[in-house]
């Protein structure tokens, strides 16, 4: 392997960025180079394909599969191999926080830990809370937190959405306005790496997976066309993934939880009322209503459930009766 990120090793890479990822970058779990899934390998052999105008022929891309699928890390992947063998002259990836973080997320964390494992890339990089930079070839990768205002008239080569379903806000929608690929660059691409979200709720990914499907498959779950790189799954695609371990999630997580993170399939946000185990332990078999019984009735407002309450005087209970019932 090259020593140094020399243009020759640079050239050679571009045209092999699959070769970069396995020969270079590190995993930091085993300290070993990366061995690509092959859902992975299927990406990048997209990601970077050229139009006849010489920009992306993607600018959009989004890799979306299920808890535990190595999405991050392959976010951190992509990023690195497009900032250092792609970006150019003063090539720039920004990482944008959604709305549960801060500024360091975690694909900010993924590539610190890789380039602190991957001897090559350790002894270009300078590393800071925020920011990386790599001074050889006048390149930097820098975290930002969820401001529209502050990435207003950013110039990145890629930016960076992990978690897509959190970017709710009316802030992280500008946010993501905002970095939207530049046309003073040839190769700039915006990236999402995310599971699914909440009906109603996480309207920004849905409408971004829904334009994804609605293109020519090219690969197995992988959609392109029309600018746009779609990868969207509903089934394990990594090796740790194994049968045992779906089962452990089945048991852990709710049913809900379980559909959303595991299976990647969009949910509802609505909880029960009452939940029906907790209302069948309040269920008298023998109670019946007499003809002092009488009924409250609270109406539903907005999204929220309706209750009805029957009471009848008496010495159970501190002299009162009750009987509650959500009403879907």
């Amino acid at each position: 392997m090259t020593q140094r990120l020399t243009p020759a090793a640079l050239a050679h890479w571009r045209r092999q960025p699959c070769d970069f990822i396995e020969q270079v970058l590190c995993d930091p779990a085993s300290g070993k180079p990366y061995r690509l899934l092959p859902a992975e390998r299927a990406f990048l052999a997209h990601s970077f394909e050229i139009g006849a105008d010489g920009r992306l022929k993607y600018p959009e891309q989004i890799y979306s599969c299920g808890k535990k699928g190595g999405k991050t890390h392959f976010n951190a992947m992509l990023t690195l191999t497009t900032v250092l063998l792609f970006g150019g002259r003063h090539a720039e990836a920004v990482l944008c926080a959604n709305d549960l973080e801060q500024s360091t997320g975690p694909v900010f964390e993924a590539i610190r830990k890789i380039i602190e494992t991957s001897a090559l890339l350790k002894a270009e990089a300078k590393i800071t809370a925020t920011k990386i930079t790599f001074p050889a070839i006048d390149a930097i990768i820098q975290a930002i937190a969820s401001d529209f205002a502050g990435a207003a008239g950013g110039n990145a080569n890629i930016a960076s959405f992990d978690e897509a379903w959190a970017y709710t806000s009316t802030r992280s929608v500008r946010l993501w306005d905002e970095m939207v690929p530049p046309p003073t660059r040839k190769i700039a691409l915006r990236l999402t790496t995310t599971y699914a979200g909440f009906e109603g709720e996480s309207s920004l990914l849905e409408s971004l997976l829904k334009r994804g499907t609605a293109q020519p498959l090219v690969d197995k779950d992988l959609h392109a066309g029309d600018g746009i790189l779609c990868f969207l799954t509903h089934e394990p695609i990594a090796p740790w993934q194994t049968d045992a371990w779906l089962a452990q999630m089945r048991q852990q997580l709710r049913a809900n939880a379980y559909v959303r993170m595991i299976e990647n399939r969009f949910v509802s946000s609505e909880t029960t009322f009452v939940d029906p185990e907790w209302f069948e332990r309040c269920v008298d078999a023998d109670y019946r209503p007499g003809a002092d019984a009488r009924g409250t009735r609270r109406p539903a407002k907005s999204r929220d459930r309706e209750m009805v309450a029957n009471h009848q005087g008496g010495e159970h209970q501190g002299g009162m009766k009750r009987r509650v019932a959500a009403l879907q």
